[in-house]
């Protein structure tokens, strides 16, 4: 196999990474994170699985390495691994059709596939045998969320084997805590791992087989993605189960706030948008607005009515249950509303039956398109942002920059993003508890000052110049790394 990097220093393992692969955050994250710390001096490479619903976008995937023993207790299975160069940095995919080549990445409205946890024990462990095959060990492997959790417990027990491990050190991001890959036992026994790695500071979790607390367990340093979360996990309230094993660790775990890629995500330069706007011009915000409800079918006169937009999984995590509580009380405010998202069959037939009981005020497109993503954003007036937990959350990010200004609950990332009105420096509006009555109040509020032209001009321009950007966050990875092993020099 011919290395076409002299020597990765962070080796990133991750099931998905925007453009080829997303179901939601983490891809956005690993399709940003890696090429900033690039671009900050550090050599970095990314593992991936070789999904079936594979988007290439303009990257051109060779093959470049056919069989690679991946090391199972069972009979040998290999890998073939194919590798994209991603705005100059090397992406490797890790192919087994068997696992990977399916309509979706985890799951069926049925439910989660019901070899998952073979699916990614495989990843796993072809990500390790990989970072052997590259020759030159890297200083750090970061693992992000329960798919690649079991990659440090991986290289700690080889770091006693092999003297190619000595300097690698691990990493793990939790981007969401409450999937945690939690299996039978009997699994943990097929994973290859040490009998030693049984235990309840490892990867056994009431009798179950718990690949996430697996990574929890033996990566070296810890990180979630604001700093919120990272107080709140440690608690029982948040913790979903592993806030012992957390709070164990609590002082190898830090909260690093996620980023925004303004190169995607800024309504000057959207290349989903018709008309772009920026702060200093509004105008095309307008268009933006008239432009979406003309396609959603809304009557003309929302026009001169705030429209509401929600984008996000329908599931009761992002707290769309306590919107359609609350429904008939926003259609009579005269208030528009448009949902983008996917997820719960009863919260999608749900979705149709209210179409048809508001035609022309309330729209609601299943599934999830990049475009709709940008052109909702973009078109509407309140974005909606009731999650029950939030690690970080993306979206309310990208509603800064666009004028739209979010209605969140008071969790997790979305306390250290948005600044509740009436505060100084507002940016948006908060509420707390999550309920109904609660977010409806807070609509309610947000309307009232949408009606004050001023007002509502001012904090939009406060919110669309806030900046979270990249580069900080990357900033406080590298720190991260350098306080585990990797040399000052890197990066």
């Amino acid at each position: 196999m011919r290395v076409d990097q002299e020597n990765v220093q962070i080796l990133f393992v991750t099931s998905e990474i925007f453009p080829f692969s997303k179901t939601g955050g983490l891809g956005d994250v690993m399709g940003v994170l890696p090429v900033v710390l690039k671009d900050q001096g550090a050599k970095v490479a990314v593992i991936t699985p070789f999904y079936g619903r594979l988007h290439t976008a303009d990257f051109q995937i060779r093959l470049v390495l056919e069989n690679c023993p991946v090391g199972y207790p069972w009979p040998e299975v290999t890998a073939d691994i194919y590798m994209a160069d991603y705005h100059g940095l090397p992406v490797y995919f890790v192919d087994r059709p068997e696992f990977f080549d399916r309509k979706n990445y985890y799951c069926t409205y049925h439910g989660e596939f019901f070899d998952n946890c073979e699916r990614y024990i495989f990843f796993s462990r072809a990500a390790v045998a990989l970072a052997r095959k590259l020759g030159i060990p890297p200083y750090i492997m970061h693992a992000h969320d329960w798919h690649s959790s079991l990659v440090p417990a991986y290289v700690h027990a080889a770091r006693r084997l092999d003297p190619f491990w000595h300097q690698t050190k691990t990493v793990l991001t939790i981007h969401n805590l409450a999937f945690q890959g939690q299996y039978s036992a009997r699994l943990f026994w097929s994973s290859g791992l040490p009998a030693e790695a049984w235990d309840m500071d490892g990867a056994e979790h009431y009798g179950s087989f718990n690949m996430l607390k697996t990574g929890i367990g033996y990566a070296q340093r810890i990180t979630t993605v604001s700093p919120t979360y990272a107080r709140e996990i440690v608690t029982p309230e948040f913790g979903c189960g592993l806030h012992g094993i957390l709070a164990k660790r609590q002082p190898d775990l830090r909260g690093i706030l996620n980023g925004v890629d303004y190169s995607f995500w800024d309504p000057k330069h959207d290349k989903f948008l018709m008309y772009p706007y920026s702060p200093e011009n509004m105008q095309g915000k307008a268009e933006c607005k008239k432009t979406l409800l003309y396609l959603m079918g809304f009557h003309p006169r929302f026009m001169s009515r705030p429209v509401l937009g929600f984008i996000g999984r329908l599931r009761e995590q992002k707290g769309i249950d306590i919107v359609l509580e609350i429904v008939d009380e926003l259609m009579a405010m005269d208030v528009g509303l448009i949902i983008l998202g996917e997820g719960d069959l009863g919260i999608e037939t749900m979705l149709g039956n209210l179409v048809e009981q508001y035609p022309g005020q309330l729209a609601a497109c299943i599934g999830y398109t990049e475009e709709k993503s940008h052109q909702i954003m973009a078109g509407t007036d309140i974005f909606l942002m009731p999650s029950r937990y939030e690690p970080c959350g993306l979206t309310q990010l990208y509603s800064l920059r666009y004028g739209t200004l979010p209605v969140a609950s008071q969790v997790g990332g979305l306390l250290d993003t948005v600044i509740g009105y009436p505060a100084q420096g507002c940016t948006g509006f908060t509420f707390s508890p999550i309920t109904g009555p609660a977010l409806l109040r807070a609509l309610q509020q947000a309307v009232a000052v949408w009606k004050d032209d001023g007002q509502w001009r001012r904090m939009q321009e406060r919110a669309m110049h806030q900046d979270f950007s990249w580069q900080r966050s990357a900033r406080e990875y590298m720190s991260v790394y350098r306080e585990i092993g990797l040399p000052a020099e890197a990066g």
